[in-house]
């Protein structure tokens, strides 16, 4: 165990609740406690309490409570592991090391943090001394005053092949971290190893402790062959994995409006500077599960707000499949795009931000987004043509793993084709028990699906694509409702997918033998082929 009880103790020991809470909200002493307005919701009337000596908090308006640790993930948007190490820092307590140190182990990585935050350091300067002219006229231009430079570290990277490297090498660093950390690129020539960045603006790319693991970096020119750079993939950075800005946005409270997420670096700056701080950007590159993940901890319902251009509008259909895929009950995003050809920097620039603001407010539900691009521009004025959009919806539904909110969107779809498909999951919802159970169960443990395959297909329970139909959540006895949770022993899972596929079985064996005695009753007319009831059950039988 990473974490013990005697390292948790000892932070909450030495990190007391009011100070952490204090940061947020303005607290009063009421005696042993302290008070002050709830840092989760809108309130007039104090109601949020912190005792240091017990080491908790509770908030009366929300009903929320818990320790040190838990206010930083409920406000903050850390994991716990990230709640302990953040608070760890701040007491002078080093823990062991965790599974992000593996390969590279814990000393080559902080070697890895500490040269990305003297190549910042070593940028910041560049774009404060005279080689830093024209990259400081650039920002001039777009109105990037020095306050905001200073707020997001911005630097410049000289145009010379090995500036950096060489003022690296002078602190200590080898080639060896150099490249691991991203900062050198390798060549064919004899001088095989050069700066990865030249003559480029640098924003650094924090991690949600606002640790320095990578650069974007803004060509000077917009001829540039790569308008945009950023860091590679590395052992501390990984770009589908990181939101740009979140450090920052998380620190923020949760009145400061929906977290927006922009396509860009320098659309994060400008907004900022617009006092539209909430605000995170992807790394230039589409919409990944992983940055999702990332802004839900801080939004349940963030606004993707897309380039008002066609490679915006390509990322917008890219996104709702993403979406899609990683649904929860009560999680979403809306959808918003910009005038034609405008951009947040743009919109911004020109002091047209109520613009911005107006794409917001009117930004699309998931739904409304996910229908607009499978029928724009499409006629259903042929069966045919209906049956295509049809067949289009069908297939993006399919994409919702979650069975309830896959069931709540068929049915809406259903309702906006004038009731006329049948959409959950390509099939009627299962209300009778023993179907629900078995679905449920198949949802919570997938693995089950292979080994019961044909079974399952007999029994109609499974699509020759491998698909499940929806069910009613509220059909699964309360029996077997342990058996589609988290933590239950697959071997009891089994079992009773065991019992509860024999119940079907027999059911579709009694609808068989129904069915054939019905086509093969007695008759007064001998029927050429006919076998009585009693050879055919012997036959199957057998």
């Amino acid at each position: 165990m990473r974490f013990t009880t005697e390292i948790l103790d000892e932070i909450r020991s030495l990190v007391p609740v009011s100070r952490v809470a204090g940061r947020r909200v303005s607290l009063v002493r009421a005696g042993r406690e302290w008070k002050g307005l709830s840092p989760f919701q809108h309130e007039r009337t104090p109601s949020f309490c912190v005792n240091d000596q017990k080491r908790f908090y509770h908030c009366f308006s929300s009903g929320r409570h818990g320790d040190v640790f838990t206010f930083l993930m409920e406000t903050e948007g850390l994991t716990f592991p990230e709640a302990v190490e953040a608070l760890a820092a701040e007491a002078g307590i080093d823990l062991p090391p965790g599974p992000a140190e593996g390969h590279v182990g814990r000393s080559g990585r902080r070697e890895l943090l500490d040269a990305l935050e003297a190549a910042g350091t070593f940028f910041r300067a560049r774009l404060a001394d005279e080689e830093g002219d024209d990259a400081r006229s650039f920002l001039d231009r777009r109105g990037i005053d020095r306050a905001a430079r200073e707020r997001f570290g911005m630097g410049y990277a000289p145009a010379g092949l090995n500036d950096l490297r060489d003022h690296l090498l002078g602190l200590g660093f080898d080639d060896g971290t150099l490249a691991d950390a991203g900062l050198v690129g390798t060549g064919t020539t004899e001088l095989s190893e050069f700066d990865r960045f030249r003559d480029r603006i640098t924003l650094p790319i924090t991690d949600v402790m606002g640790r320095t693991i990578g650069f974007g970096a803004r060509a000077l020119s917009d001829r540039s062959a790569a308008k945009y750079l950023n860091s590679p993939d590395t052992p501390v950075f990984r770009k589908g994995q990181v939101l740009y800005n979140f450090a920052a946005a998380r620190s923020l409270p949760d009145t400061s409006g929906r977290l927006v997420v922009v396509e860009g670096y320098l659309d994060v700056v400008a907004l900022h500077g617009a006092d539209r701080r909430r605000t995170v950007s992807t790394m230039g590159t589409a919409l990944t599960r992983e940055q999702l993940a990332l802004a839900w901890r801080l939004d349940d319902e963030p606004v993707l707000c897309f380039d008002g251009d066609a490679a915006g509008l390509r990322a917008a259909h890219r996104a709702i499949d993403i979406v899609l895929e990683a649904l929860e009950p009560g999680r979403s995003v809306r959808i918003a795009r910009l005038p034609a050809q405008q951009d947040p920097d743009t919109l911004v620039q020109a002091g047209r931000i109520d613009e911005f603001d107006a794409a917001l407010r009117e930004a699309e539900p998931l739904v409304d987004a996910l229908w607009r691009r499978e029928t724009a521009g499409k006629a259903v004025d042929t069966p045919e043509r209906a049956a295509g959009v049809e067949a289009s919806l069908r297939s993006a539904l399919a994409r919702i793993r979650h069975p309830v909110v896959r069931r709540h969107y068929g049915i809406e779809i259903e309702r906006r084709l004038g009731g006329t498909a049948r959409f959950a999951t390509g099939d009627a919802i299962r209300t009778d028990p023993v179907e629900a159970s078995v679905v449920a169960i198949l949802e919570a443990h997938p693995d089950l699906r292979a080994p019961y395959r044909d079974v399952l297909r007999r029994v109609g329970l499974l699509t020759p694509e491998g698909g499940l139909p929806g069910y009613d959540p509220a059909a699964v006895p309360a029996e077997d409702g342990w058996a589609s949770g988290m933590g239950a022993d697959p071997t009891l899972v089994d079992a009773l997918m065991v019992e509860l596929l024999r119940v079907l079985g027999r059911r579709s064996i009694a609808r068989a033998e129904e069915v054939l005695d019905a086509a093969f009753r007695p008759c007064a007319v001998p029927v050429p082929g006919y076998v009585p009831p009693s050879r055919w059950q012997a036959r199957l039988a057998g």
